[in-house]
C-alpha cells in the first residue's frame, strides 16, 4: 500500500517537473527569439520611433486628454 502510494506520488512529481521544465525551455526560446529580433540588422533602432508609432502616441494622448476632460466634467 505505502509503496504504491510512494511510487504514484513520485510519478506525479516527475510529470509536474517535466511539464515545468518544458514550459521553462519554451519561455527561454521565446526570449531568445525576442532578443534576436531586437538585434537584427534590419530592425529600426530602439531609440528612433517610426512615423506610425508617433501617430499612435499622438492618438493615445488625444484620447487621454478627452478622458481627463470628461472626468473633470468639461464639455468638449
Amino acid at each position: 500500500m505505502y509503496l504504491t502510494l510512494a511510487v504514484s506520488g513520485l510519478a506525479g512529481l516527475g510529470m509536474i517537473t517535466t511539464a515545468g521544465l518544458s514550459g521553462w525551455r519554451g519561455w527561454l526560446a521565446l526570449k531568445r527569439q525576442e532578443l534576436n529580433t531586437l538585434h537584427a540588422p534590419d530592425a529600426a533602432p530602439i531609440g528612433a520611433p517610426t512615423a506610425g508609432s508617433r501617430i499612435e502616441i499622438a492618438d493615445l494622448k488625444e484620447r487621454i486628454r478627452k478622458l481627463e476632460a470628461i472626468a473633470a466634467g468639461v464639455d468638449l
